[in-house]
């Protein structure tokens, strides 16, 4: 940049030496890991940054500005979420005008009866600095809500019970809990909930709560000793049963606890066994399972009740296709709705259960994303699916299985005058270096010319088998109203092609992940779809990894990156079982305890990888409070990357000092973080100062 800017802060050298395999390693920076957050030096390390990063964008702020009030004239000021039915009551939230949270209500019997005010979000946030409703579930009777709690952005919880008819919190209070892991007993008296690992963060321990009683004497139901497994509790669709899953990266095993006897011993589904994932949903007298038991892409089977272990009495219900993916299902009496990705797209099928003719949910879209939405009755003809693209709002539909009608029950209403015809939506495809076609997704303005002068902005993921889907976000056209492309890359180690494209893009196959970017870049810009020296990038956390790949394979090809809360340390941290995760994730990294996996590993790891050489601009985002990238891994590399780099390009580390992973709570105050980061991709573009927006 032409003006001057302010000198970065520099960490202090203070090497710490490790040794694996016969190799030494030298960390400059270990100093600044403080699991404790409170050491003064550490923390006015990261002001120090703060302050810079705020000094090197501060001729930025009237655009900062701009863009906020963008951001949020696209909210809709009062908004109710659609209406779900459970137990005879119907259950919304609502956000009101001007407040951070929602409100959550129910209404008995009709939409029409007496709405009935359950939990007030901004009433539990006033005078905290971050906050967090976590799970939440009203016993079958409706008398008491159960609901988590997280005010530091730690993912510790603290469950608590409110009587819904005098609205007075009980004195059941419960600590470091899983935030999602609560499920009432048929008798309304008796909950379930996780405990967390107050080290590790994992959750691996089941308790049945009593009301009333003393929850230190809490019985343990069910404890994971492996602690490459998490563990979850959830409810079957029936409500006849408590699921109690233990769940690795490559295994799954499903327990599963009468209702109504909250007192029996969860019984087993299936042992589980290297390599074998399912789930199940319960349909009478049998179960629906999806597995991918000799079936990479999954299949659905249908299993006695009585039998769930003796996989002879396992039939096939869908088969395994090659070209199908199956993602998910929803079990009905007469119907299965089955969500599955095919050509990397995401659609529905439905499917009779009386050998019927099957039938797609229809899009005249070439790039979107038809989803399950929440079904949460099961005697019903009724399902409710979700269909959205990257221009067209977020939409809920209900869909009649047995006759093929459909309604719109809502449509996100995006305010500010926007107009999903003003912008078009494309997919394609760019060979990867050896071979592969990776699909891309497109959003870009009416009457763009791709003559290769426009910015693009590339996002991906590529890790866990977690698929990028095109789902709207209001907040693009912020950038490609000002004239950027943007862009999905569906790179390998998601699941977007299948199943196999996850395998292709973890373990000794994750360069693929790096490689599938680098090449989509260079294919749209060789398209002319963008201009060779405005191709930006983004990626969050283990996205953020891909971001740390990148620009130390190619610095020259980026103008600016965004690394967002990302994992960049990869073999320090995979070593290290005491972090948050690591030990659940040897199975998507490697264990670098192993010297082949080690190797591998550490050829990649961008803060291992760091060198003298030109790197682009940088924005590295982090929480102080994260507890699945610990905020020390972006600070370290930055400050390594400050001591080596041979440019002048930015290099900006912005820590959130009061949040965690998912940055700052509140409706609004998450757009303030978003409105920084355009306005750094803006200025670097170009686009700020000559469209004098």
């Amino acid at each position: 940049m032409s003006e001057k800017i302010p000198s970065p802060p520099r960490a202090a050298v203070r090497p710490h030496r490790f040794e694996e395999h016969g190799q030494q390693r030298v960390d400059e920076y270990f100093w600044l890991r403080d699991d404790s957050r409170s050491n003064p030096e550490v923390l006015s390390y990261l002001e120090a940054e703060n302050a810079y990063t705020a000094a090197v964008l501060a001729r930025t702020k009237p655009i900062q500005e701009k863009l906020y009030g963008e951001l949020v004239g696209r909210l809709k000021p009062d908004d109710d979420t659609v209406p779900f039915r459970k137990h005879g009551f119907w259950y919304y939230r609502r956000f009101e005008s001007g407040r951070e949270y929602d409100r959550l209500y129910r209404r008995k019997g009709t939409l029409d009866g007496p709405e009935e005010l359950l939990l007030d979000l901004n009433e539990r946030a006033a005078g905290l600095r971050y906050y967090l409703l976590g799970g939440w579930e009203v016993s079958r009777d409706g008398n008491l809500l159960a609901f988590s709690e997280d005010t530091v952005s730690r993912r510790q919880f603290t469950l608590r019970i409110r009587n819904l008819a005098t609205g007075e919190i009980l004195p059941d209070t419960i600590v470091n809990t899983d935030g999602g892991g609560l499920t009432w007993a048929g008798d309304g008296q008796t909950l379930f909930y996780i405990e967390k690992d107050p080290v590790t963060l994992l959750g691996y321990k089941v308790r049945r709560h009593r009301l009333g009683t003393d929850p230190a004497n809490d019985p343990v139901v069910w404890e994971e000793k492996d602690r490459s497994f998490y563990t979850g509790i959830s409810k079957s669709k029936s409500d006849r049963f408590i699921f109690i899953s233990s769940s690795s990266t490559v295994s799954t095993e499903l327990r599963l606890l009468e209702t109504d006897r909250p007192e029996g011993e969860p019984r087993i589904f299936l042992p589980r066994e290297r390599d074998h994932e399912y789930w199940v949903e319960d349909l009478g007298d049998r179960f629906i399972v999806r597995t991918n038991w000799a079936a990479p892409n999954f299949r659905l089977m249908t299993v006695p009740a009585a039998t769930t272990s003796d996989r002879a009495t396992w039939r096939d219900l869908v088969g395994h296709r090659d070209d199908v993916f199956i993602d998910d299902f929803e079990a009905f009496p007469r119907f299965l709705a089955i969500a599955e990705r095919s050509a990397g797209l995401k659609r529905l099928r439905i499917r009779p259960l009386d050998g019927s003719a099957e039938h797609y949910v229809d899009s005249d879209e070439p790039d979107y994303v038809a989803s399950l939405s929440l079904n949460s009755e099961q005697e019903t003809d009724v399902l409710r699916y979700s269909f959205t693209s990257l221009r067209t709002p977020s939409s809920i539909f209900e869909l009649d299985m047995s006759t093929g009608g459909r309604r719109l029950l809502k449509q996100q209403e995006v305010l500010g005058g926007f107009s999903s015809g003003s912008y078009v939506t494309e997919r394609l495809f760019i060979a990867a270096r050896d071979g592969a076609q990776v699909p891309v997704s497109l959003l870009y303005r009416r009457g763009t010319t791709f003559d290769g002068s426009a910015p693009l902005l590339v996002k991906a993921y590529g890790s866990y088998g977690s698929s990028s889907d095109p789902y709207f976000d209001a907040d693009l056209f912020s950038l490609v109203d000002r004239g950027f492309v943007y862009a999905i890359a569906h790179v390998r180690g998601g699941q977007e092609m299948g199943r196999r494209w996850y395998l292709d893009g973890k373990l000794l196959k994750k360069k693929n992940t790096f490689f599938d970017f680098i090449d989509v870049s260079e294919g749209l810009a060789a398209r002319r779809i963008s201009a060779r020296d405005k191709i930006f990038a983004y990626g969050g956390s283990a996205g953020g990894l891909l971001m740390g790949a990148i620009v130390n394979l190619r610095p020259d090809l980026y103008r600016g990156v965004i690394a967002a809360v990302p994992f960049v340390d990869v073999i320090t941290t995979m070593l290290d079982t005491s972090i948050p995760l690591t030990s659940n994730e040897l199975d998507e990294w490697g264990d670098p305890r192993q010297k082949e996996l080690y190797d591998y590993m550490l050829s990649y790891s961008p803060y291992d990888q760091v060198r003298a050489q030109n790197y682009p601009n940088l924005l590295v985002t982090t929480g102080l409070w994260d507890s699945q990238v610990q905020y020390y891994e972006p600070a370290k590399w930055v400050a390594r990357l400050r001591a080596r780099k041979t440019d002048t390009n930015w290099l900006l580390l912005k820590t959130n000092m009061e949040a965690g992973h998912g940055g700052k709570s509140g409706r609004f105050a998450r757009l303030r973080d978003t409105a920084l980061q355009y306005a750094f991709l803006l200025e670097l573009a170009g686009e700020a100062r000559r469209s004098g927006r």
